[in-house]
């Protein structure tokens, strides 16, 4: 793969818990992305979101960083970081893509060789079809996060059953100005497992085997996550980013 643009993916979220489909996702874009003759990926972040997100059910950010390193141990290219979770407060998405890219330039740039800016690696967000939707939710980002988000760093969409991203394109005007950004990956062999409905079986003592990792299910029984009483916290607390919005207007 001489000549191509090295690629790091970075997928941010909640992991709550890690599941296959969010590992899946990695493979799925790292095989387009190869796919499109211009890229060679070379690194993966699983970015986990800081406690203070205020999303119902969500468990404490050691944990989920605790089971997605568990996840992952056998990935030779996709790392867990918890830059993002460490910080005081919640943190916009493309706040952590700046530190990410940052980081990532310094590692080169402090390499023993000096890198030509070819060898520097792009960075580009990783996510499922669902998150597309989220640019719909009035007051959840900034018209300059996006452009920064999509626009500068570039997005890499894995579709999701039914879910399918190029309509949340179309039926945006600063998504569709930026579409040669965005790549969509389709996923033919349909995955459906949701971390939402992965709480909900364990909460009601259901079996979630060959949903998640074994080492996770060990984990999630060991500390006695995911019951009746975790998925009520943050019930009717409103999403710090729709706070944080509501006190820059």
């Amino acid at each position: 793969m001489a000549g191509r643009i090295p690629l790091v993916l970075l997928a941010c979220g909640s992991f709550n818990p890690i599941t296959h489909q969010h590992m899946r996702l990695f493979e799925l874009a790292r095989d387009h992305m190869h796919q499109t003759g211009l890229y060679r990926v070379v690194g993966g972040i699983v970015s986990p979101v800081g406690d203070n997100y205020g999303k119902q059910g969500l468990v404490a950010s050691k944990h989920r960083l605790a089971m997605a390193r568990l996840a992952l141990q056998s990935s030779h290219w996709v790392s867990v970081d918890d830059w993002e979770s460490q910080q005081a407060d919640w943190t916009e998405t493309v706040v952590t893509m700046r530190y990410h890219y940052d980081r990532i330039a310094a590692q080169y740039h402090n390499s023993k060789d000096p890198p030509t800016a070819s060898d520097v690696p792009q960075l580009k967000l990783l996510c499922g079809a669902d998150f597309m939707d989220t640019f719909k939710v009035p007051g959840l980002w900034r018209d300059d996060h996006v452009e920064e988000v999509v626009g500068y760093f570039g997005l890499v969409c894995v579709s999701r059953g039914s879910l399918q991203p190029d309509r949340a394109i179309h039926e945006s005007d600063l998504l569709s100005r930026h579409r040669r950004r965005i790549f969509l990956v389709r996923e033919w062999v349909h995955n459906e497992i949701s971390a939402t409905e992965v709480r909900r079986a364990l909460r009601r003592g259901q079996s979630v085997k060959y949903l998640l990792p074994d080492s996770v299910i060990d984990y999630i029984r060991e500390h006695n996550l995911y019951t009746q009483d975790s998925e009520m916290k943050n019930k009717d607390v409103k999403l710090r980013p729709l706070t944080m919005q509501t006190i820059q207007d």
